[in-house]
């Protein structure tokens, strides 16, 4: 929502699930969807006596997080605990880092429709997932009785990075935009498989409001678990409204923390919001600081892939690809790397050939199939191969098409297709002025209205022509010699 006199300030948190292979301070698997509570080790449900232990992994990819952003590397950061009380939290305690994260810093840029903006990072810090609570249980877990909870331990001491905006956001949109890039470079660097559905990216925003113009930031409200961007979206523009609201009506908006109702599209009470002393943050006595050295960093910084921001500026520069172009082919790394495979060595209008039909045909057959470009039957070579029939000539785009529908068919190769469906252009010209004069004669007064200055009625021509040849014939000879009698008879 737009307003001439309110401004809604945003701020996200983003929860992001590491990729390892065993949680933070266990030994136990991280994989998704196993049956409940098989994934919990004595570590994770808190038996007495058991100490943990710092997954080094994880702590590696929240080095390359910072790196990517541009964050400060702590030399030296500390665990704490975060006390509260919840069924799903076995020690009564959160392990996570508070005053010294292990990440101070960094910036995101994102895209906007009026141009980019940069986002401020806070910090961000690792800490342990909690387990999770499962209502209106069904199936096999129907066993504990109508109307009962169960408590799932498997997601407890799940590997996380916790990532902290400044209030920079300004709205709903912008709000989206930034979760949208954050998302992105998570799967891009290799640290966060960007799931929303298995809960491994998951963003609070704290949303407030004021009058344009004041420099006081408005009493917060923070909206937990949105695990969706058109849910972000709408739970924002709808607390933004409430709280609009409640201030014109003369009342106040308490500072709580709130869920999102999707179905009812609105959001609701769920506590008060606590506070850092209500939290009751101490360090933890069971793990040393945690101290990063300089080798440690420049070893995960040697293995850090082309970051999007590099990547784009060597397609738009060396590569010549048009900004819009680009920005499609850095949408995702497995796409940018698709790209780089089938146009390696590739001569300079082969390159932009395929990036044009990555960037089209086959982004838009990925996003209508819901598959990745990791799932695409037609591999980087056989797409190079395509694209090559069409700069030589062999075949006219329209004709492409027609073979690359039969390549995802698994029909083979676009030399094999082309052959066996006899779909070679016509490129003879002495063929295609045969083609052109019996259109011309057939066509009379489309050819007097050309000359009275109506292009369509060479368009109709063209088309005509183009139809007599089956497609086959070369669009660009077509053009030419159809030009060429229209302005000789």
């Amino acid at each position: 929502m737009k307003s001439p006199t309110w401004e809604i300030v945003v701020g996200i948190e983003s929860h992001t699930q590491l990729l390892t292979k065993s949680k933070i301070f266990s030994g136990a698997s991280t994989a998704f969807g196993a049956a409940p509570n098989t994934q919990a080790s004595a570590v994770d449900i808190a038996l007495p006596g058991v100490l943990p232990v710092l997954n080094k992994a994880a702590v590696e990819l929240a080095i390359r997080f910072g790196l990517a952003v541009g964050g400060s590397i702590s030399r030296r950061s500390i665990f704490a605990r975060k006390n509260y009380f919840y069924p799903d939290l076995p020690k009564g305690y959160q392990i996570s880092q508070y005053e010294l994260p292990i990440v101070t810093g960094g910036e995101l840029a994102i895209e906007l429709p009026g141009g980019g903006k940069t986002i401020r990072l806070t910090r961000a810090h690792l800490e342990e997932d909690a387990g999770k609570s499962l209502h209106e249980l069904s199936g096999s877990h129907a066993v504990l009785g109508q109307g009962m909870t169960g408590i799932d331990l498997n997601r407890a001491g799940t590997p996380l990075l916790e990532i902290v905006t400044e209030p920079d956001l300004r709205g709903a949109q912008e709000a989206v935009s930034y979760a949208r890039a954050l998302h992105a470079l998570v799967r891009w660097i290799g640290i966060c498989d960007g799931n929303m559905q298995e809960g491994s990216f998951r963003c609070d925003a704290n949303v407030s409001v004021r009058k344009i113009g004041d420099d006081k930031l408005g009493t917060r409200c923070e909206i937990k678990n949105l695990n969706s961007f058109r849910f972000m979206e709408q739970a924002i523009e709808f607390e933004a409204r409430r709280q609009i609201e409640l201030i014109q009506d003369g009342k106040s908006v308490a500072q709580e923390t709130r869920l999102y109702d999707s179905e009812r599209d609105e959001t609701r009470a769920m506590r008060s919001k606590e506070d850092a002393q209500d939290y009751r943050y101490f360090p933890d006595p069971d793990l040393l600081p945690l101290v990063i050295s300089e080798q440690d960093i420049e070893r995960v910084r040697a293995a850090m892939p082309e970051l999007p921001t590099v990547r784009f500026k060597r397609f738009t520069d060396a590569l010549a690809l048009p900004a819009s172009t680009a920005k499609v082919l850095i949408g995702d790394r497995e796409l940018a790397d698709y790209f780089e495979q089938a146009s390696r060595q590739a001569k300079p209008e082969v390159v932009r050939q395929t990036a044009n039909w990555i960037a089209g045909s086959t982004s838009a057959r990925l996003n209508n199939s819901g598959m990745g470009i990791a799932q695409s039957p037609v591999s980087p070579a056989q797409l190079r191969g395509l694209m090559e029939r069409i700069v030589d000539g062999t075949i006219s785009g329209k004709i492409a098409k027609e073979v690359d529908d039969a390549m995802w068919a698994g029909e083979g190769d676009a030399d094999t297709i082309i052959e066996q469906r006899g779909l070679k252009q016509i490129s003879d010209s002495g063929a295609i002025e045969k083609m052109v004069d019996e259109v011309l004669a057939a066509n009379v007064k489309q050819v007097a209205d050309y000359r009275a200055g109506k292009e369509k009625a060479f368009n109709s021509l063209v088309g005509q022509v183009m139809q007599r040849s089956q497609c086959k014939a070369n669009p660009a000879q077509v053009n030419e010699i159809l030009r060429r009698k229209l302005k000789a008879s």
